[in-house]
């Protein structure tokens, strides 16, 4: 049994927020526990609730249309929400619903270790990117701590607007080029034994990644 298998076990027995009384599941999150990309969406919905599954309705089917164009499968990936519990007529997150899955989201992150997290939806964009709009920085990467942050629009987003499904396309389409370069700057390069170690010079605040 895996320490993620035991905090799923703990997810489904909390009661911190006033919505657990009326869920029908709680909804984790699935996929590769060793992942090196990991999605965040924002809240489950109707299906969702019904399942314990993330991303199995409408907007789930987008996602994995989304995650075939970069020839991945949902299984190769860690898929998670800002909050486990679908909140009444599939309504926004409210702060302290956030707040209080906050801690089950930093531990997911902390036991996966992901090279790249993508956020789905501004929710989950304004944990990583905070006073940023989505519209604005949608496509676009910043590194922190070793861990490159993707914000994206939420699937659903695209079930609604059909301008945004091309969009989206093209974001996700920068995924695979983003993460090779992760990898290759985390190779670690031999040093020449002829060579005197000198040590590292402070690390510069984290900057944006040019995207391509």
């Amino acid at each position: 049994m895996s320490a993620l298998t035991d905090l799923y076990k703990e997810i489904a027995l909390c009661k911190k927020c006033e919505i657990a009384k009326s869920r029908t599941k709680a909804v984790p999150g699935e996929g590769a526990e060793h992942a090196e990309i990991m999605f965040i969406g924002e809240a489950p919905g109707w299906h969702e609730d019904q399942q314990g599954r993330p991303f199995v309705g409408a907007a789930g089917k987008f996602l994995d249309e989304l995650l075939s164009s970069i020839n991945l499968k949902r299984e190769q990936v860690y898929i998670t929400n800002v909050i486990k519990t679908r909140p009444p007529n599939n309504r926004d997150p409210l702060p302290e619903e956030i707040a209080n899955c906050k801690s089950f989201l930093d531990r997911q992150i902390e036991l996966i270790r992901p090279k790249m997290i993508v956020t789905l939806g501004r929710y989950s964009m304004s944990r990583f990117f905070p006073s940023q709009t989505i519209s604005r920085i949608h496509g676009t990467a910043r590194k922190q701590d070793g861990v490159l942050y993707f914000a994206m629009y939420h699937p659903a987003a695209a079930l609604h607007e059909q301008a945004l499904r091309q969009t989206l396309i093209s974001d996700m389409a920068k995924i695979p080029v983003l993460l090779e370069e992760v990898n290759k700057a985390n190779e670690v390069k031999p040093e020449p034994l002829d060579q005197p170690k000198f040590e590292e010079s402070p690390q510069p605040k984290p900057q944006q990644l040019r995207m391509l």
